[in-house]
Parts: C-alpha cells; structure tokens; sequence
C-alpha cells in the first residue's frame, strides 16, 4: 500500500470517528434537554403516560401515584448528568459568548470535542507537511470556574523525508478568575496551566516534557471582540537545545448581525536560549466565520488563509 493511499484512508478514519463522537454528542444533548422539558410536564404525563383519569394498578390512592411520579421526575433532575449539565449552564451564563479562535486558545470555558486538520508548507518550501489533530481534543468543564482539556497525540505526515508518526499528548487546564457576560461588562481573566508528554515518535514531538503556564484575557466592546493571551514554554528537560519560549496571541472578530464573524489573529513566538535563540516568529490569520449566536455549537470554519511576517516559521498554513 503505498503512503499516499494510506495518508487518504487514515484521514477517511479520523473524519469519520470525528463525526460519529459529534453526532452522539448531540444525541446526548437532545437526551438530556428532552428529560429536562418532560420533567416540567406535571402528574402522570411526565413519564409519558396518557392522562385517562384511570387508577394505576397498584397499592395506594391515585395522589400517592401523581406524587411518586413527581418525586421521580424529581430525582432525575438531581443526578450527575443534570448537576453537572447545570455547572456547564453556569460557566456559560457567567461569561461572554465569543467565537473560537482557530490557531489562538479559546478564552473561554468551553465543553466540546475538536478535531482539527492543517496543511503546512516546510520551511524549505518544497514539501508539505499535513497535522491530524493538531493538538485538540476532549474539552469539558467540571465546576463552573473551571475546565479541563485532554488532547490525543496529533499525527503528522510529511512529503519530506521524515518518517510520519505521531505528536506529544498534551493538555490545559483553565481557570476562571473574573468574568461578565453581555450586557454586564463582557469581560473574561483567567489563567491558564497546559503542558505536554514526550509521547511522540522521533522527530515528530519535541522529546521533553514541557509546561506551559498563561495568563488569559477578553473584552467586547460593541461589536468587537478581543481575546489574548500570553504565556512561556519552560521545558522540564532539554533547555540547552529547546530553549525557552514566550508567547503572545490576540484574536480580534467584529459581529455582522450576529452570524458572519470576520477575524484576524496575531500570534507571535520568541526564543531564549537553545539553538533559535534570539529568534521570533508572527503569524497572521485572517479568517470568515459564520454560527448561530444562539447555539455556538453551530460554528463552521468558512476560509482561511496563514501567513508569517518573520523569516523564521513556515511561510503557508491553509
């Protein structure tokens, strides 16, 4: 089999497990809301059962039935799925509702699974090197200050003469200090703790474990949105060749009522020690995105187009 086919059937796999973890997503979801809308439906019908006026076959008078039923629709709402399903609620309702950034870190406490895929150019110019994953995964939001992040190991192919293999595991843990919705001030601080493993094949992770500690803000004003953050690198190992890394990402969209999203991103890195010290590279991102601002679930990225403004870095992302 040849590494192209194989390239083509391992991306088919990944969009389809993609797919699949998305649509029961959403099942779950509709699960979840259904149960809550039937639990509000009062006496017998909450539990689906047609209203006839007839006596259940059981011990007891038809207001013990109507109580049990309550009582039972009741303790539904109280277990574990529907508390923590409430906490998410929280996190949402306590912070503003801005559009994900596709390179820069979402500011905000978010519950979803991402998959990303990206085509880059090597810095020779040459060849192409292709991420499946890049480094995302399984988002979810525990207590209502805060989220936890877990993202599988990325697999990278290359057209150059690396053997392809996969990335770093990696996570983020993010918590909310500070934060208003719409309409009461539509700011968010936080600070963030990520990292990632020496998991990867050779020359596909970075061979040392690495930290990554930022510090998180985000402002609308009007219909602006701005997201940033700035953070460091530190390796736990491997400093003399790494080096050690400062970044600093801004994201800036403007509302087109509500559903078009025009952004740019601005994401800047800059070496201290190691072999690219001294070095730095910025990214620019212009990006379209269209959702529902009633249901941010509903997000689609429409085009996009990466670029550096340094010699250092890759010179296309798209």
């Amino acid at each position: 089999m040849g590494k192209r086919t194989w390239t083509i059937r391992l991306a088919i796999i990944l969009l389809s497990a993609s797919g699949a973890m998305s649509t029961l997503s959403q099942r779950i979801m509709a699960q979840t809301t259904e149960t809550q809308y039937a639990s509000d439906v009062p006496g017998s019908q909450a539990c689906g059962c047609a209203d006839t006026g007839s006596v259940a076959i059981s011990s007891g008078s038809e207001g013990e039935s109507q109580n049990g039923s309550t009582a039972s629709a009741g303790s539904n709402q109280n277990d574990w799925v529907h508390a923590w399903m409430r906490k998410v609620d929280e996190a949402r309702a306590s912070q503003p509702h801005f559009v994900s950034p596709i390179v820069t870190t979402h500011v905000m406490l978010v519950q979803q699974y991402r998959f990303d895929m990206s085509r880059q150019q090597d810095p020779g110019g040459g060849t192409v090197t292709s991420n499946y994953g890049a480094s995302h995964g399984l988002e979810i939001v525990p207590t209502s200050h805060l989220e936890v992040g877990l993202f599988q190991p990325p697999y990278l192919v290359h057209q150059s003469g690396v053997q392809d293999g996969f990335g770093d595991f990696s996570f983020r843990i993010k918590y909310r200090a500070f934060s208003a919705p719409e309409g009461r001030g539509d700011y968010f601080a936080g600070f963030f703790l990520g990292g990632s493993f020496p998991t990867g094949s050779p020359l596909n992770g970075v061979g040392h474990t690495v930290l990554s500690p930022t510090f998180a803000a985000a402002k609308g004003i009007g219909p602006w949105d701005i997201q940033s953050t700035i953070g460091a690198n530190p390796p736990a190992s491997g400093a003399n060749t790494l080096g050690r890394t400062i970044f600093f990402n801004t994201a800036v969209d403007y509302k087109i009522r509500g559903k078009i999203w025009p952004m740019l991103e601005q994401n800047s890195t800059f070496w201290s020690g190691g072999v690219l010290d001294g070095k730095k590279q910025v990214f620019l991102t212009p990006i379209a995105l269209k959702c529902d601002r009633n249901d941010f679930r509903k997000q689609y990225f429409c085009s996009r187009w990466r670029f550096s403004l340094s010699e250092q870095g890759y010179a296309v992302d798209h």
